[in-house]
C-alpha cells in the first residue's frame, strides 16, 4: 500500500469524528440554554400569584367577623357610642353634648332571653291603661324601628300576645306609597307604628306623622340578618336613624316625653 493512502485515510476519519461530535454537542447547547431562561421567567410569576393570593385571603367580611364573634346584647352605651363617632367630625363640642342621653332616658335593654312580646310587656307593663287613653290622629303610642320590610311583619306578627285591641300600622316603603300611609294616619286612629327609618323620617318631615304622642321607641337593635348584620351594621339604615333621632326624637327623650328601648 502507498503511505500516501494511509494518510489520506486518518485524515478522512479525523474530519468524520469532528463532524459527529459537532453534531452532537449542537442539541446539548440548545438545552442548556433553553433550561435558565425557562426556571428564571417562571418562579417570578409564581410568587407574583401567590403575593395576589395571600392579599386576597387577608380580607375579611363583616359577615366572617361577626360569625366567630359571641353575640351580646345591645346597651344604651351602645348606642351613645355610636351616635358620638357619626355626628363627632361634623359637630361642635356643645352640640355633641346636646346629643348625650342619661340613662333615664333608657327602657331596660333586650338580654337575649326574651320574644318581642315579652319585653314589650316587660317595658310597658301599664299598655292597656295607655291603650283606652290614646285618642290623637296622626301619631302612635310606641314606633318600632327595623332594618328592612320583612323584618317589620315579622315584628307585627310576633307581638300579637302583646298589641290586644290596638291598631298597628305599617310604616315601610314596600308595596306602600308614602301618600297612602299619609292618608291613613290623618284619618284613622293607630296605636303601634311598625317600620324603617328611613319612611319614618319621611313621614316626620312632611308633618304626616306626629310624635307628640309618643312614648316609647324601640330599636331592633340585636336582630342580625342573613348577612349576620344588625341594623346598626348598615350604614343607610344607621345614617336614618341618626338623622332621625338628632331632628326629632333625642330632645323628646331628654324632655322624658320619650322612652328608648333597645331590643
Amino acid at each position: 500500500l502507498d503511505p500516501s493512502d494511509d494518510e489520506a485515510i486518518e485524515k478522512a476519519s479525523e474530519k468524520s469524528s469532528a463532524t459527529c461530535q459537532d453534531s452532537d454537542s449542537k442539541p446539548a447547547v440548545k438545552k442548556k440554554r433553553k433550561q435558565p431562561t425557562e426556571c428564571f421567567l417562571s418562579q417570578p410569576e409564581e410568587k407574583q400569584e401567590s403575593a395576589v393570593k395571600a392579599k386576597r385571603r387577608k380580607k375579611k367580611k363583616i359577615s366572617d367577623v361577626l360569625q366567630k364573634s359571641a353575640p351580646k346584647p345591645g346597651v344604651p352605651a351602645d348606642l351613645q357610642n355610636l351616635l358620638n363617632q357619626h355626628f363627632g367630625e361634623n359637630r361642635s363640642v356643645i352640640e355633641i353634648e346636646e346629643l348625650k342621653l342619661s340613662d333615664s332616658c333608657f327602657l331596660p335593654a333586650n338580654d337575649l332571653t326574651h320574644s318581642f312580646s315579652s319585653y314589650l310587656k316587660e317595658i310597658c307593663p301599664k299598655w292597656a291603661k295607655l291603650r283606652r287613653s290614646h285618642k290623637e290622629k296622626k301619631s302612635v303610642v310606641m314606633l318600632v324601628l327595623c332594618s328592612s320590610a320583612l323584618r317589620s311583619l315579622e315584628l307585627i306578627k310576633s307581638m300579637t300576645a302583646f298589641k290586644g285591641d290596638c291598631r298597628v300600622i305599617k310604616l315601610f316603603a314596600k308595596h306602600i306609597k308614602i301618600k297612602e300611609q299619609m292618608n291613613m294616619l290623618e284619618k284613622g286612629m293607630f296605636h303601634i307604628g311598625v317600620g324603617t327609618p328611613g319612611r319614618v323620617k319621611a313621614l316626620v318631615e312632611q308633618d304626616a306623622l306626629c310624635l307628640n304622642s309618643t312614648k316609647y321607641m324601640i330599636l331592633d337593635w340585636n336582630w342580625r340578618d342573613q348577612k349576620l348584620r344588625r341594623m346598626m351594621d348598615i350604614p343607610e339604615i344607621k345614617k336614618e336613624t341618626f338623622d332621625l333621632l338628632e331632628k326629632s326624637i333625642i330632645k323628646l327623650c331628654r324632655d322624658g316625653s320619650v322612652k328608648l328601648g333597645l331590643f
